[in-house]
């Protein structure tokens, strides 16, 4: 990996931390050569500190260190991506991140849909379908999931795309109001699946 230290008269660049799983962005930290040399030596992120003029491993003090995945280099050769497992919280003020963010693994709009069937069960709104299906109970839920799982198979055996993905659509929605009205959400499934893996 060919990094250009000289870009800075200071010999620093710039190491975007980011987590391993979530891909959540972590913190920025500066790294010289020998920060670099002394991070893929021992596994665990050594940055240059700029206020205390020397090398600083995250963690040294707290336990919270940055367990190294990967290192990446920009297209310039003057900017790293470092991809860590953290050992706890990142920020010094004990956050997950150095911007006060929650590091959980996101799923993009499968997350956003939970967040609203989630407000929709709390804030019941009269013309909800989400809030009626809650307020008809667990069996009810249950049953819908199960009508959507025999359409999908239904669709599964036709050449009819568009209707496969549809019910696939409305089986997957209504597994998500399933899982909320069992008090889990689509990460708790992801992560017996993970633990699955040998």
């Amino acid at each position: 990996m060919k990094i250009d230290f000289t870009k800075n008269n200071d010999g620093l660049i710039p190491a975007i931390i980011q987590d391993n799983v979530t891909k959540n962005v972590l913190m920025l930290g500066y790294m010289n050569q020998e920060a670099f040399d002394q991070t893929v030596a021992t596994n665990k992120v050594t940055f240059y500190s700029r206020s205390k003029k020397r090398l600083w491993t995250k963690g040294e003090e707290s336990g919270n260190y940055l367990e190294l995945v990967s290192i990446k280099n920009d297209c310039d050769n003057d900017s790293l991506l470092v991809q860590v497992r953290p050992k706890g919280p990142t920020c010094h003020t004990g956050t997950d991140t150095c911007w006060q963010e929650t590091n959980t693994q996101e799923y993009g709009f499968i997350s956003e849909l939970e967040r609203t069937i989630k407000n929709r069960k709390e804030n019941a709104v009269e013309k909800s379908y989400v809030a009626s299906l809650f307020s008809k109970g667990i069996n009810k839920i249950a049953q819908k999931v199960g009508e959507e799982a025999v359409e999908v198979v239904i669709e599964a055996k036709d050449t009819n795309d568009n209707l496969f993905l549809s019910e696939s659509a409305d089986l997957l929605f209504h597994y998500l109001i399933l899982l909320q009205a069992k008090g889990f959400q689509l990460e708790n499934v992801v992560q017996v699946l993970k633990e699955r893996v040998k």
